[in-house]
């Protein structure tokens, strides 16, 4: 056995504590859904399996040749003998490789497709979520099951599986061949085994705790660069330069990083060490007991030859028991992984299409929420009784204190949530009978915290309408009051935006996604606060491409500038989750109540502010 036989152990070779804590429960259910995603390739893995065998069996043949070449070519000086034995080792050598090679490409190929079919799985699955699913997820935590889990199944059906066919293949040939060379000797030779064994398991303790110590540390520096190094994080520390005290922060989590990677070098360094001592004693021991047999004819079938394919032989057992140990490990890690998966595959989807959903006519429909609760969380009301008719063709505008509910009324509508109580109709059909496509297709909305793609602004725009000429582009960037600037720019419509639109200001992105909606042409029109980005002139520009835009549609526009809310047919106010008032401009102010309020310490301020610029 190698001298390096204990490199790689701490992680692999032991469960952690939170491991231990939710160990997943072995049922013939989580058996089985797993191995569903193994059937359809068990003809390849048959393959695999007879090439484990094939590899295990010819992997003998050249520690048993060495007995004939020892005994036979060299004892009896053979010259041509010595050459065809030597012949024959490589030969198998070869074959063994080359086989080795077959059951890797197939183990690989069969990891990848089973990758590729979760991943698909996954991915159409998270697409159909509901949209709550994503603000109480982290996003880390997607990314992590849609990547790193999945891919990790590679581990498992190439690493975990294989090996554990291959170890007990190995072992068990070996120990055959042991025992019908000479019983004796194999015994002697087994003995040994534990002396490598326990020494691993008590050092590769030492080294889990280091190396658990060292990643809680090393996940600590990066989420320190990660803070301070991101385009916000480096900003920040400019403005209140802070660059000296995070640069100390840096140098201590640095330092103590680097004293526990020394420490786990260091002792692995003397682990190595000491295991290429043990790894000599088995053979030292056999070759004494061997000698002793011999020299004293206590088994006079017993031969030098013999004696040098068991020492093989036995440096052959090593690896595979040592892995085969650690079965329990790598087996409660496999299942966890799949658990994991699991349980992103088994969250319930609760916005979905009714089977044959209805698909009415909404062109200038009504929307009507008739007495519509809703709650995020159990117990804690956000919207009480809001029951309100948008007549159709008409726009109507909701204000508001922050927090109030208007954005969640709004996202009521395309279904992003379902209300709790009540019910939300569109054309006199409830939106939960609708198809969701059909009803979605029909709705455009501009929300306030614009989102743009890592794509071109011309990708961008093809979001709404992928069959858009480049004609009806134009004409709705025109609308939208951003060709100019488009043109403008080096490459056009082929211009880079950056990650979320992070190379074009807050203006710009307003101004692409209200020219994405108008390339949608939607039916219904959702207006979120969609001129909050834009200075005033800009404003005055975009309400007029706006207004055409919901002139003959069913519009609901939540604003916070007053140039807006007067243009609206009727005003809803929304407060601590109830429509407070309702009615046009001059009965609200009349009214005296929470509009006359917002009115007075919002929407006037802003009237007079614009009124001093102009």
């Amino acid at each position: 056995m190698p001298a390096g036989m204990g490199r790689g152990l701490g992680p692999r070779g032991f469960l952690t504590d939170e491991e231990k804590e939710n160990m997943p429960k072995v049922t013939k259910g989580l058996l089985l859904r797993i191995l569903s995603y193994l059937k359809p390739y068990w003809l390849q893995f048959v393959f695999v399996f007879v090439a484990i065998l094939l590899s295990a069996g010819i992997g003998l043949l050249p520690s048993v040749i060495t007995g004939r070449v020892v005994d036979e070519a060299l004892v009896g000086t053979d010259i041509s003998l010595l050459i065809k034995l030597l012949l024959m080792a490589f030969a198998t050598l070869t074959v063994s490789q080359v086989i080795g090679v077959l059951e890797n490409y197939i183990n690989a190929w069969i990891s990848q497709r089973i990758i590729f079919d979760m991943k698909n799985q996954m991915y159409d699955h998270l697409q159909h979520m509901p949209h709550s699913f994503f603000t109480s997820e982290k996003q880390g935590d997607i990314i992590t099951r849609m990547n790193t889990d999945i891919s990790g199944v590679s581990s498992v059906i190439s690493g975990t599986l294989s090996s554990i066919v291959s170890n007990i293949a190995t072992v068990v040939t070996t120990l055959v061949a042991l025992f019908s060379m000479s019983w004796k000797l194999a015994i002697v030779g087994v003995i040994v085994i534990p002396l490598l064994i326990l020494p691993t398991k008590s050092v590769g303790k030492t080294r889990w705790k280091l190396l658990t110590e060292s990643q809680a540390k090393n996940d600590e520096m990066n989420q320190l660069i990660n803070e301070t190094l991101s385009v916000s994080g480096s900003m920040l520390v400019k403005l209140f330069t802070r660059e000296e005290k995070e640069y100390d922060r840096f140098v201590d989590v640095n330092e103590e990083v680097t004293q526990l990677a020394l420490k786990e070098q260091r002792s692995g360094k003397w682990f190595h060490v000491i295991m290429g001592m043990f790894t000599q004693i088995g053979p030292l021991l056999i070759y004494f007991a061997g000698g002793y047999l011999i020299i004293t004819k206590l088994d006079p079938t017993l031969t030098v030859g013999v004696i040098t394919a068991t020492v093989a032989l036995v440096n052959r057992l090593y690896r595979p028991v040592q892995a085969l140990l650690n079965i329990q490990v790598d087996f409660t890690r496999s299942l966890a992984l799949f658990t994991r998966i699991f349980d992103y595959f088994d969250k319930e989807n609760t916005i979905v299409s009714k089977p044959n959903g209805e698909k009415p006519e909404v062109t200038c429909a009504d929307i009507d929420f008739n007495h519509v609760s809703f709650s995020y969380v159990p117990d804690i009301p956000l919207l009480t009784d809001i029951d309100f008719t948008v007549p159709g063709g008409q726009m109507f505008a909701i204000v508001g204190p922050s927090g109030s509910g208007k954005s969640t009324v709004v996202n009521l509508i395309p279904r992003l949530y379902d209300v709790c109580g009540g019910s939300v109709t569109v054309a006199g059909v409830d939106v939960r009978d609708f198809d969701l496509t059909y009803l979605r297709e029909r709705i455009g909305v501009v929300t306030q915290d614009t989102y743009l793609f890592n794509g071109t602004i011309r990708e961008n725009l093809l979001y709404a309408k992928d069959t858009a000429t480049q004609e009806e582009i134009e004409a709705a960037c025109r609308t939208a009051s951003i060709h100019d600037f488009i043109v403008s720019q080096p490459d056009g419509y082929d211009t880079v935006v950056g990650n979320r639109g992070l190379k074009l200001s807050g203006g710009e992105k307003q101004r692409l996604s209200i020219a994405r909606v108008i390339l949608k042409n939607p039916e219904i029109l959702i207006l979120d606060e969609a001129t909050s980005a834009l200075d005033s002139i800009s404003e005055n520009a975009i309400q007029d491409a706006l207004e055409v835009l919901m002139e003959g549609r069913t519009s609901i526009v939540i604003a916070h500038r007053l140039s807006t809310i007067l243009k609206a047919d009727k005003i809803l106010v929304v407060k601590d989750g109830v429509i407070a008032e309702q009615g046009s401009h001059e009965e609200l102010l009349e009214a005296g109540g929470t509009y006359r309020e917002l009115y007075e310490t919002q929407f006037r301020q802003i009237l007079e502010y614009e009124s001093e610029r102009k």
